[in-house]
């Protein structure tokens, strides 16, 4: 018995079809795992309590851009790689030029989207008092004299008038701790894990004609 063998239609617009749905999937399976693993490590930043802002610090790229390829990849990465760093391994945190770091409180308010320090005072003419320790206080203080307290809830440099009557407060602007220890908030080894073992399977859920082939 002879048995022959025949392909049906144009074996290049085939092969061609294969590639390119191949592509797609390819391409669309990257793209949903580059995205989950992203939003699953933002929402651990925000379950620890970090904030939508560091959250947001996290970001995907798909390569190549605008197409489609069997070799599409995926990126995530973190505009704060050092803050992330130091929750997801849990670290503690020493000043280096000196005993104790100062903590801001809420009376400092940001300077050009930079956190305000000592040094900042003493540039502008602020002189700071150290207060140490005493009693159940364990941390040491920076206290500004001679300033008030706004409606608003905002510390400012009391007026000579004042200062004359007494109206005056000082108030507390560093807090001053020998160390921080940073616990570890999230886990991103697991969270990637995760994604990279779904990969194949959403590779073959975007597969155009997946339906029809079953």
């Amino acid at each position: 018995m002879l048995l022959k063998a025949a392909i049906l239609g144009d074996l290049k617009a085939v092969m061609a079809k294969e590639v390119k749905d191949a592509e797609t999937a390819v391409s669309r399976g990257v793209k949903q795992a580059t995205d989950g693993l992203k939003e699953d490590l933002r929402q651990q930043v925000t379950g620890a309590g970090l904030g939508n802002r560091l959250a947001k610090s996290w970001r995907g790229e798909i390569y190549p851009k605008g197409g489609m390829s069997v070799n599409a990849a995926g990126f995530v990465y973190n505009k704060a790689p050092e803050i992330i760093g130091a929750f997801a391994t849990g670290v503690t945190i020493k000043n280096k030029r000196g005993r104790f770091l100062a903590i801001p409180t809420k009376y400092v308010i940001r300077r050009e989207g930079r956190r305000v320090t000592p040094v900042d005072f003493e540039e502008a003419g602020i002189p700071l008092r150290y207060v140490p320790p005493q009693g159940k206080r364990k941390i040491g203080l920076l206290v500004v004299d001679n300033f008030r307290i706004t409606k608003k809830g905002k510390a400012r440099a009391a007026s000579a008038r004042g200062i004359k009557t007494g109206r005056v407060a000082t108030v507390v602007m560093f807090l001053l701790i020998p160390q921080v220890t940073l616990k570890k908030r999230f886990d991103i080894d697991s969270v990637a894990k995760k994604w990279i073992d779904q990969l194949p399977e959403l590779v073959v859920a975007a597969w155009p004609d997946k339906k029809e082939a079953t």
